[in-house]
């Protein structure tokens, strides 16, 4: 009686269909992560520009700090930065009017990387 179970060319054929496959899937993937980490920058960035347009059209100022629009509930909370995966490294860009007050008018990403398009993500 001949026993059973499979050969080494077979086992072998296996191993290299599995990685061809793998060596096909892993590009897409990462570029799928990508692709996904810059859609939800551009979304978080608009969230939190509507944010402050809403908080300037309600009190006739800008807010002095992100959580200030946290604690008015024109957000939920600070997004994280998908390119940094920090709540707190978000680029604040604020203007002063002559009484010495002023506010944040517009926030981006502080990620040194580049875009698919060559952009960079701080340039959104």
């Amino acid at each position: 009686m001949r026993a059973r179970g499979f050969t080494l060319i077979e086992l072998l054929f296996v191993m290299v269909i599995a990685a061809l496959l793998a060596s096909i899937v892993g590009p897409v993937l990462v570029s799928s992560i990508g692709n996904a980490r810059e859609s939800t920058l551009k979304e978080d960035l608009f969230v939190m520009r509507k944010g402050i347009d809403d908080y300037y059209a309600d009190h006739g100022k800008y807010p002095g700090e992100l959580s200030d629009l946290t604690k008015k509930h024109y957000l939920r909370r600070i997004p994280v930065d998908p390119m940094t995966d920090r709540t707190d490294s978000w680029v604040l860009v604020r203007v002063m009017r002559d009484d010495g007050e002023g506010g944040i008018v517009d926030v981006h990403s502080s990620s040194e990387a580049t875009a698919r398009d060559g952009t960079l993500y701080r340039d959104w």
